[in-house]
């Protein structure tokens, strides 16, 4: 029987799970399309990354640019989004030895990374490498820029040599190569490209069409033979970062500090577990993650507590599996209304997903997973994003604890009313509620953030106008 390694390894969270497995309840409402929409979605977003996605995303970029220029170039120049630079700035590049900031993950792509890897593009790079990039960056090769009405994620890597010059562009998700570009030869144009580890696959993976019924339903019958790799892939790649985070002084020590001053009981290593991860993740550590959503941090929240509570509670293994699918597409369903890289904090949406999916594993039904879903958005849907770094560990750990009260209160039949907020009776409507506020209510919001990281912003004089 497999022991997710971070359950296994660490004392105040061992056990295993029983062995026996669930038959899964007949097929009834689902079309085979939309079962294949369903896991499509899931091979497309549950995808190995090596550390923050977004200096990761541009490390991508510049390897790709500097493969299609065919040469070291004189000068590199990065334009990308403002959540790119909010999400960059604060982070430690993985395998970079220290090193931060955006021109770090640029250069590091370009001298070392391998554009076939993606999302673990600058896994493979060597202490050369890194000495380079460090003697790169010193002498100011790269210049970055803020682009203007450009999507949410977009990254422009331009880069030049005596006799070329190349460019390379990814907008709306990580590995989305939309645009690439040699000399006055333009090889690639196209607008919301999907460039996925299988395009067949992608192809079918329709966001548009997700509900919260429908995902449950697959949930509940899906073959899980169909699915079981990607999910047994996050569950062994997350673990392993979790614990490291929990073994180890990364970041802020937030996972090390909850467990060690907030008792000794399945809520509190659930929160330990999932913010141990971030922990770990956001201050460089090498270790591949299964994302979520296209975050490390969300794949992480929804993977960890789910698995606190499944060997807390002895629950099978298929079931398991069957509620690490509840809590991804859960998220995935939040997070796609809200859009990427908005002011509304990710961890959010995934810790919807992991307090959904303790909900299933408890028995709640689609009424019971709703009321957990609304509870957490609730109560911490104002939760904002300023930029990836390892305070991300510690809203992780809020976001966690908020969506278990708001399981325990579902369980009790207890739920924030419609009306209250931007609370509806119907779940779906405030999911969608949420969405708005965070895609398109916070827009000014996460400008303002912005302002405020780059110090643009006349806090002071502001102040005083009220």
């Amino acid at each position: 029987m497999f022991i997710p390694p971070a359950l296994h390894m660490n004392s105040r969270l061992s056990g295993a799970f029983p062995g026996g497995k669930e038959k899964a309840e007949k097929r009834m409402k689902l079309s085979e399309n939309e079962y294949q929409n369903y896991t499509a979605i899931l091979r497309a977003e549950l995808i190995p990354a090596m550390g923050c996605t977004e200096p990761i995303a541009i490390a991508y970029a510049a390897a790709e640019a500097r493969r299609l220029l065919g040469e070291m170039p004189t000068r590199i120049t990065v334009n990308c989004s403002g959540n790119m630079i909010k999400n960059v700035k604060g982070v430690t590049v993985p395998n970079s030895g220290g090193q931060k900031g955006i021109e770090v993950a640029a250069i590091l792509g370009m001298v070392g990374g391998d554009p076939d890897k993606k999302l673990e593009v600058i896994a493979g790079v060597t202490d050369e490498d890194r000495e380079e990039c460090r003697r790169l960056n010193e002498t100011k090769i790269c210049d970055v820029n803020l682009a203007e009405n450009v999507p949410n994620l977009y990254i422009e890597i331009i880069m030049e040599s005596e006799e070329h010059t190349a460019c390379v562009r990814i907008a709306n998700h990580h590995t989305d190569i939309v645009y690439m570009k040699k000399d006055e030869e333009v090889l690639r144009d196209i607008e919301n490209a999907v460039v996925e580890e299988n395009a067949d696959e992608t192809v079918r993976a329709d966001r548009n069409k997700m509900s919260l019924q429908g995902l449950l339903e697959y949930a509940n019958t899906v073959d899980l033979a169909e699915i079981k790799d990607v999910i047994q892939r996050q569950i062994e790649m997350n673990s392993k970062i979790s614990q490291e985070g929990l073994d180890n002084a990364w970041g802020a020590q937030i996972g090390k500090t909850i467990l060690e001053n907030w008792g000794d009981d399945v809520r509190t290593e659930a929160c330990a577990a999932a913010a141990a991860g971030s922990d770990a993740r956001m201050s460089g550590c090498p270790l591949p993650v299964v994302i979520n959503s296209g975050s490390g941090n969300q794949g992480i929240t929804v993977t960890m507590p789910v698995l606190v509570y499944a060997r807390e509670w002895h629950i099978s293994e298929e079931k398991m599996y069957r509620a690490m699918l509840v809590s991804n597409l859960v998220s995935i369903y939040i997070k796609h209304y809200i859009g990427a890289l908005s002011a509304f904090c990710g961890a959010v949406s995934a810790s919807c997903g992991s307090g959904a999916a303790i909900t299933f594993m408890a028995g709640g039904d689609y009424q019971h997973i709703g009321r957990t879903i609304t509870n957490t958005l609730a109560n911490v849907g104002g939760i904002v994003c300023d930029g990836a770094k390892p305070s991300c560990a510690a809203k992780i750990a809020a976001s966690v604890h908020a969506a278990l009260l708001a399981h325990y209160m579902s369980m009790s039949d207890k739920q924030f009313q419609a009306g209250e907020g931007i609370v509806e009776k119907d779940v779906e409507k405030t999911i969608k509620n949420m969405g708005y506020i965070g895609r398109v209510g916070m827009k000014s919001t996460d400008k303002e953030i912005l302002n405020v990281m780059i110090d643009k912003a006349d806090v002071d004089a502001n102040l005083k106008k009220g």
